[in-house]
């Protein structure tokens, strides 16, 4: 039961309480809505797809305090600041991302929030001067929690940014990331002795990283015995770790010039070894100082392909197919579905029975159209395989021959990234929700 506040009325609270209620109902959309807009308008966050899901965390535990604030009356300072929003401050100053982007975060969110709640109000029938003072109670509460939580957020910045700074080996870090931002290298022995590492070998680029928002401690400790012991089983030299938060790490391993990748190997140390939140996403070897940034380059996109496919493989490499085109079409996933629902029409609808007429058409293609080679590889008779390529043309509405090229291309997209790009299925009558 909601508590009436000292300060307000018994008709100005009622409205209060329903407007924050009506909010919280909605809770799900103010969140996306809050993050779509903050993203927007915060150019330091850099479209980073693992620090906006964090930040969606923080906005709804922020949001969500500040309506239970509003309808039972409770002080902010009695409230338990959401740890979504310290972690988040955490990731900023691991990032260099400087603390006037968080305070920032925090003022638009306000301003946000009290138009939302004002549009709110005005779906709700009441007396203006009543609607007035509800108003005005909700902007100061919403004030309060917000200066309130920005001197706590601020005061785990500055920590975690000094701890950070600390610990890391800032000239090293930031050698390498020269490295990777250019191709112009003009004294390699010098830069091999500022990271530590020969950069005049054939180089395997990856990223580590625990997919979770908030990670329960940090990981680099772990890694880096991780990814030694992954090195020792490909009998390569210690690698070069450079951490970039405190769940994820960019790494490099020196292997001979007959090294091909196999996933195996790593997989069995990684599942031994790291939480199963682990993941890591590997560029294709390649030599030389080019190497190393083309390397890890093609790490960084293949990474990006599991973050916005939603993919939770404990390895992934640029080198599978298909995976470098849907790298450049995860720049723009929102492009990218609506251009794969209009090559693949029904095809691309999200649910078993599709899927499996895609996995089998995506199959036949890359074998060249032989019903015969399709059926082998899936373990299936060819009639089944005819039938499955017949039902997936129907579903896409013309021939595959017409646009095979886009439809391989479309297929290979919705292997990929998934969810992201399908439509949603619809729900039959009687079906449970």
């Amino acid at each position: 039961m909601s508590m009436p506040s000292p300060e307000l009325d018994a008709d100005a609270r009622a409205h209060v309480v329903a407007v924050a209620a009506a909010l919280n109902d909605r809770l799900v959309d103010v969140t996306l809505d809050m993050r779509a807009v903050l993203a927007t308008r915060i150019g330091e966050l850099d479209g980073d797809d693992r620090l906006l899901d964090l930040l969606g965390a923080s906005i709804e535990g922020n949001v969500d305090n500040i309506l239970h604030s509003l309808r039972h009356g409770i002080p902010v300072d009695r409230i338990e600041p959401p740890s979504a929003a310290f972690e988040y401050a955490r990731r900023l100053a691991q990032r260099d991302v400087p603390v006037n982007a968080l305070v920032r975060a925090y003022r638009l969110g306000q301003q946000n929030l009290v138009q939302a709640a004002y549009a709110e109000s005005l779906r709700h029938a009441c007396d203006e001067s009543t609607r007035a003072r509800a108003y005005d109670h909700i902007v100061n509460v919403t004030f309060d929690y917000i200066d309130w939580i920005s001197q706590r957020v601020v005061v785990v910045y500055e920590s975690e940014r000094e701890r950070w700074l600390a610990d890391r080996n800032t000239m090293r870090v930031a050698r390498v990331e020269e490295l990777v931002a250019s191709d112009d290298l003009d004294d390699v022995d010098a830069a091999e002795a500022a990271i530590g590492y020969r950069l005049r070998v054939r180089h395997l680029g990856a990223v580590v990283w625990v997919d979770e928002t908030g990670a329960p401690r940090d990981q680099i400790h772990r890694f880096t015995a991780v990814l030694n012991a992954i090195a020792e089983r490909l009998g390569a030299p210690a690698p070069l770790v450079i951490p970039r938060d405190r769940a994820s790490a960019w790494f490099w391993i020196a292997v001979g010039a007959d090294y091909r990748f196999d996933p195996e190997p790593i997989v069995d140390v990684l599942k031994a070894d790291l939480p199963p939140q682990a993941m890591m996403a590997f560029g294709r070897p390649a030599s030389g100082p080019d190497g190393f940034r083309r390397s890890h380059l093609e790490a960084i996109d293949a990474q990006r392909v599991c973050v916005v496919g939603d993919r939770h493989r404990a390895v992934t490499c640029y080198g599978e197919p298909g995976l470098d085109v849907v790298a450049l079409l995860s720049t723009q996933p929102e492009a990218t579905r609506r251009w794969v629902q209009t090559t693949l029409g029904s095809l691309a609808t999200d649910d078993e029975n599709h899927e499996r007429l895609r996995e089998t058409l995506r199959l036949f293609l890359r074998h060249d159209g032989s019903y015969t080679a399709t059926a082998g590889a899936m373990l299936m008779h060819k009639n089944s395989v005819r039938y499955r390529i017949s039902s997936a043309e129907k579903a896409i509405g013309s021939p595959i021959a017409d646009n095979r090229q886009s439809v391989e291309l479309a297929l290979a997209a919705c292997h990929w990234l998934g969810a992201r790009v399908l439509t949603t299925a619809p729900v039959r009558p009687g079906t449970p929700r």
